[in-house]
């Protein structure tokens, strides 16, 4: 079972180049892209039959249909994916729609167009990491795409029983 990420990203040039930044991640973590929202909840679909597990989901805010955010605020109000971090990547929402994501979705954070590569990476390491926690799941197999000092004092404990 790999931990899942998934793109939310209707312009090609910036889907390509978010899947670019994280390509360092791809042996370990599934990065799947799509465009639109309700493409996005085919994908879940996908992933989830796949074995994996859907861990995060970058999103654009201004999609075609459904804008990300109330793709968020819906995906966070379903038991299957109310756990799963949340990141708007954009540079178009407006204070009240990062607002209503932070408090209706559960925004885990905020990353603002044009982004830093190492950020970007940066910001997916510790919301996968914060994932593996939350969810009690064993950090071995993603130990490369997750924060180890964070998860290091885990694994010194198990260690110890």
């Amino acid at each position: 079972m790999k931990l899942a990420v998934v793109i939310i990203e209707d312009e090609p040039g910036v889907r390509d180049a978010l899947e670019r930044d994280l390509a360092p991640l791809a042996d370990t973590v599934r990065v799947e892209v799509t465009s639109d929202a309700e493409d996005a909840r085919a994908l879940l679909d996908e992933v989830a039959a796949g074995g994996d597990r859907l861990a995060l989901l970058l999103a654009d805010h201004r999609l075609p249909g459904e804008s990300g955010v109330d793709l968020l605020v819906d995906l966070h109000g379903q038991p299957e994916t109310m756990t799963v971090r949340k990141v708007l990547v954009t540079g178009q929402a407006d204070q009240d729609d990062t607002i209503r994501a932070v408090n209706e979705a559960g925004l885990h954070h905020y990353i603002a167009k044009p982004w830093d590569p190492d950020e970007l990476r940066t910001v997916v390491r510790a919301q996968l990491t914060a994932f593996v926690l939350a969810e009690r799941l064993d950090p071995l197999p993603h130990l490369a795409a997750l924060d180890a000092a964070e998860v290091m004092p885990l694994l010194r404990d198990r260690g110890d029983r």
